[in-house]
């Protein structure tokens, strides 16, 4: 991944993440999900924890987009932790390529996600990407929503 990775008339970029993210992963988690943004500490074991693949989405020397996926090789499956884009940035494909270029990193066979329910948007962005609802977790989220599942198989892929 290099900074050459953007779109034809695109000033998106994707690198990879670094613990000098911590705070703009931060903002956006915060300006992304509100009450459900993972704690200061969470994010700085995403940015830092082996077997973690991380991906930031950046506008000059803004950050306006991260996922991070946690690698599960024992279980040949992966786990997407979180996607996020800022919301004056959503709607112009940086999702998809976050999630694309998570994919192609992350070699594992099985690659797992959980979305609350009510958000379309990002429902609609995993199920044209392949993803397809297996479970339904309750009262998962702050407020009592539910979270549902979703899983992708990726056959061609075989485990390290």
């Amino acid at each position: 991944m290099s900074s050459n990775n953007s779109l034809p008339g695109s000033e998106i970029n994707l690198l990879p993440a670094t613990w000098r993210d911590l705070k703009a992963v931060h903002q956006l988690e915060k300006a992304c999900f509100q009450r459900d943004a993972w704690p200061l500490l969470d994010i700085l074991g995403a940015l830092t924890v082996p077997q973690i693949v991380r991906i930031k989405a950046q506008d000059g020397d803004l950050l306006v987009g991260f996922i991070a996926a946690d690698l599960r090789r024992a279980q040949a499956t992966a786990w997407i932790a979180t996607l996020a884009v800022l919301p004056d940035y959503q709607k112009r494909g940086i999702g998809a390529r976050l999630l694309i270029a998570c994919e192609e990193e992350i070699q594992q066979p099985l690659i797992r996600l959980c979305v609350r329910q009510n958000n379309l948007p990002a429902i609609q962005l995993y199920q044209k990407y392949g993803y397809r609802q297996v479970e339904t977790w309750k009262k998962y989220y702050r407020g009592g929503d539910n979270a549902l599942v979703f899983e992708k198989i990726i056959s061609s892929k075989q485990p390290d």
